[in-house]
């Protein structure tokens, strides 16, 4: 069970690019480390302004306003992420680590205390939706609207998108609030905020609070769902990290690169390009491969194994670039955390049950996280 399977690996070998179908549109992904890294950066030809069409499959459906700074491209990009950076940015403060770590102590506490207990919705959402709003500054008691979402904001089990803009019309009312009667939230902030000399319209701040939640939700989720159950199929990895609580940062980053949550995300061409050898016409679609990216062997050494002390690890999953994950600091807050209090109160995980999530699409079928996964945990 150390080694995690990579639908990607044939493909990259024979061809730079894996053709995908998303809503009739033909989408080359680019499948290499340093292919993806390259286009990441080149804003110019790669460009993020397009509303809509950076998160594959988009969502239109579902939001009616464009995410920031995520949909847009430097200069604007970098004076957007400065309006919100300081919140992303607590995840870094001693008392907002110390509330996440009792947090998750609290949490395991009460799985302890369980014959069992199924970890994506009973305690992966649970210490999301309570860090989140840490994160936020909005009080803790908001974590129940959160966690009433279920596990995705756009989607039921299963993958369809939910009807009506239920994250939406939530934002809507928190803001009519702030405005109301401001406080030092994270909302707060949005509506007392300034971009390029005047404030910042109601779709902005839509805008921004639309990727904070969706953003971050099913991403730290999968996290710490992935964390677990390796840990309980690979019970010498949690007597490894047990030996030497150092480990847990280089495990915590390797982590990050096999259990990549986002398989790729989107770009669109201004202008008619060739990307390896695949015509691409003004206006079209291509993707940045990240799961298949820290998948590749020229720049891991066996990179289908999950090595704990591996270094160094060039993985690119909080993505590369202008647009480097905001919310990086608080996924690594998180699963440090979570691995320190794990190996100091669990002598071990038991896992029982398990329904895995998988993307199957035209060009590749992923393993990626869990719908439900059921652990018995053993106190020390």
């Amino acid at each position: 069970m150390n080694n995690i399977p990579d639908p990607f690996r044939e493909k990259r070998k024979e061809a730079a690019v894996l053709k995908c179908e998303f809503q009739g549109e033909s989408v080359p992904m680019i499948l290499r480390h340093e292919d993806v890294r390259r286009a990441a950066k080149d804003w110019q030809t790669f460009s993020s302004d397009a509303p809509f069409r950076v998160p594959i499959p988009s969502e239109e459906e579902v939001r009616t306003v464009r995410q920031l700074p995520i949909e847009t491209n430097p200069p604007e990009h970098t004076e957007y992420r400065e309006i919100v950076e300081p919140f992303f940015q607590r995840a870094k403060q001693p008392e907002v680590i110390a509330k996440v770590e009792a947090l998750i102590a609290e949490r395991l506490s009460d799985a302890l205390g369980r014959d069992s207990i199924e970890v994506v919705n009973d305690f992966a959402l649970p210490v999301q939706s309570r860090a989140l709003t840490y994160l936020l500054n909005m009080p803790e008691t908001e974590a129940d609207t959160w966690i009433g979402w279920g596990i995705h904001v756009f989607k039921v089990t299963g993958g369809e998108f939910k009807k009506g803009t239920l994250l939406e019309d939530y934002l809507r009312a928190q803001f009519d609030r702030a405005e109301a009667n401001p406080g030092e939230d994270f909302f707060s902030a949005l509506t007392k905020a300034t971009y390029r000399d005047r404030s910042l319209t109601r779709e902005e701040m839509m805008g921004f609070a639309n990727l904070a939640f969706a953003g971050g939700r099913d991403t730290i989720i999968h996290s710490i769902s992935s964390v677990i159950a390796y840990l309980g199929r690979n019970p010498a990895a949690l007597e490894y990290l047990r030996e030497d609580p150092k480990r847990i940062v280089l495990a915590s980053e390797e982590f990050f690169r096999v259990f990549m949550p986002l398989t790729h995300i989107g770009r669109v061409c201004p202008v008619a390009t060739e990307v390896h050898g695949v015509p691409v016409k003004a206006d079209g679609r291509v993707s940045l491969g990240w799961a298949s990216a820290n998948l590749d062997e020229t720049v891991f050494d066996a990179p289908e194994e999950v090595r704990l002390d591996r270094k160094p690890n060039p993985h690119i999953s909080f993505g590369f670039g202008a647009h480097l994950c905001l919310g990086a600091p608080h996924a690594r807050l998180i699963v440090r955390s979570l691995l320190q209090a794990l190996t100091g109160r669990v002598a071990q995980i038991a896992v029982l049950a398990a329904q895995e999530h998988v993307e199957h699409e035209a060009g590749y079928q992923r393993a990626n996280g869990f719908e439900s996964l059921i652990v018995k945990l053993t106190p020390r």
